[in-house]
């Protein structure tokens, strides 16, 4: 998709300026193109892409089945270009057929506050964000019994592994039937190998804690690059404590074992998906270090967006 050159460079230099630590600016997504000028005549514009995922892909687990996703190039206008483009993006659905499992979604810069205050004028919440910890590993001992997972351990961290999502289902997007069905490939091929690893918690003997973890090459040209700034990354993909285990240190165990790992294994940094609007999620990893670098701005069904 084709964006006039000036904006696009209006729209590198806002990235680079709301933070230091934003990879450069993917090139403009390919999508329907949406336009719309400011007040004082400046060119705004936007791409818009509509995703459908079917019956058990994995994707389900963290999105709506029919997502519109939105690629918003405002430059320096802030609220007022987001503002405009949210319009036009609500006069395309109001012409389409939308429906109960389905979304609409921008993944922004988490420090762009002239685009947040554009965002929940329109009815979109904070349902994901992308934290990043740059801070070396903790020394020592973590503080509780730590062990990589094995094969032998399939059942019980997959039970873990599952119980992410029924606490997330009630202050995020809502648990899906097939949940424990979608995770386990993924899981058992990772219990299989030595990358990537799985980490289990201890006590009284029983596995109370899972860390579900990966390392990320941020390479120039590929996926990760648009997300990251180049390097070696550490990925945080799923972390539970058992319910009626939690509040007792074993996350924070876990995690001093796992940013050690992680590290051992050439990553300088590591990141993670949570949820802002998730009361443990939010408050644990913040203290564990992490910051959020983007967020998904998003509101279901796609109709009530306003």
């Amino acid at each position: 998709m084709e964006i006039a050159e000036p904006l696009l460079a209006a729209h590198r230099a806002r990235f680079a300026a709301v933070d230091a630590l934003m990879p450069p600016a993917a090139p403009p997504a390919e999508g329907r193109r949406l336009d719309a000028a400011t007040a004082d005549g400046t060119r705004v514009a936007g791409v818009l892409q509509r995703h459908r995922s079917g019956p058990g892909d994995v994707a389900t687990l963290w999105e709506a089945a029919e997502v519109w996703q939105l690629f918003p190039y405002f430059g320096a206008t802030g609220t007022e270009g987001v503002d405009l483009l949210l319009r036009a993006l609500k006069g395309v659905l109001e012409a389409e057929a939308t429906g109960d499992d389905s979304s609409c979604v921008v993944v922004w810069p988490s420090r762009d506050a002239e685009a947040i205050r554009a965002f929940l004028d329109h009815g979109l919440v904070p349902l994901a964000a992308v934290g990043v910890r740059t801070a070396p590993p903790a020394e020592g001992a973590p503080g509780a019994a730590i062990r990589r997972a094995g094969p032998d351990d399939f059942a019980a961290a997959l039970e873990l592994a599952a119980a992410t999502f029924d606490y997330t289902g009630l202050v995020a997007a809502a648990r899906r039937p097939d949940t424990a069905e979608l995770l386990a490939p993924a899981l058992r091929d990772a219990l299989a190998e030595d990358e990537p690893a799985v980490w289990l918690a201890e006590a009284d003997g029983e596995i109370r804690a899972l860390a579900h973890c990966a390392w990320i090459d941020a390479a120039p040209g590929s996926a990760a690059a648009e997300l990251l700034p180049p390097g070696r990354w550490g990925y945080v993909n799923n972390v539970v404590t058992a319910p009626g285990h939690r509040g007792g240190g074993l996350g924070r165990a876990l995690m001093t074992r796992v940013h050690q790992e992680l590290h051992r294994g050439g990553a300088t940094r590591t990141y993670l998906y949570y949820n802002p609007t998730n009361p443990l999620a939010s408050v644990f990893w913040h203290r564990q270090g992490y910051r959020p670098l983007w967020t998904t701005w998003e509101v279901r069904p796609a109709s009530a967006l306003r």
